[in-house]
């Protein structure tokens, strides 16, 4: 999930320098950041359920 916070910490930086300066477009770009790194997130997440679940029944079937 390295990556994942990578994004998000990217984008808030991006935000808060976009609010900081005024610049609706960076700001705009570090709340699609944060976004992207959410949804990365969500994946990886989902990933790993589906890896645990497959995992659980191999086991139940030996």
């Amino acid at each position: 999930m390295a990556k994942s916070g990578m994004e998000k910490g990217k984008g808030k930086i991006k935000e808060t320098v976009g609010k900081a300066t005024g610049k609706k477009g960076l700001e705009a770009e570090g709340k699609a950041d944060q976004m992207k790194g959410k949804t990365r997130e969500a994946g990886e997440k989902g990933r790993k359920r589906g890896t645990k679940a497959v995992d659980d029944l191999k086991h139940r079937a030996s």
